[in-house]
């Protein structure tokens, strides 16, 4: 069986905008759970430009490290440029997803986001 036969039959739940683009996904891959999502074109990419960073799975990461550091520190980050990617406990990727979900989508929650993390000295890495 390949991995992408693998990958559809452990596929385990997602998250979708209304539009049906799929943004967030939890998968299982051979006994590993994972989260991952694209980067190239969610709604809040413009104010991650204009506060100065890169909107790409560094920075991606340097957000859920900030945002969670409890989960941060059991979980597997792995980001590449173009996608955010986290391994670990399926029950920590589900809280990790919820708490990214709105940094996702929201322009302003982001933003707040980036303004304390430079306020408390906190350094994305994109």
């Amino acid at each position: 069986m390949g991995i992408f036969d693998r990958l559809r039959r452990d596929h385990s739940t997602s998250t979708k905008d209304p539009d049906g683009i799929e943004k967030m996904s939890i998968m299982k891959i051979a006994g590993e759970h994972s989260l991952t999502f694209y980067c190239g074109e969610l709604p809040v990419n413009k104010e991650i430009v204009l506060a100065g960073h890169e909107p790409n799975g560094y920075f991606w990461d340097g957000v859920a490290t900030f945002l969670r550091p409890d989960l941060a520190e059991r979980l597997e980050l792995d980001s590449e440029g173009g996608m955010f990617s986290a391994s670990g406990s399926r029950r920590d990727l589900v809280s990790l997803r919820k708490s990214l979900t709105r940094m996702l989508k929201d322009p302003a929650s982001i933003r707040a986001l980036i303004k304390r993390a430079e306020e408390q000295g906190f350094e994305f890495e994109d």
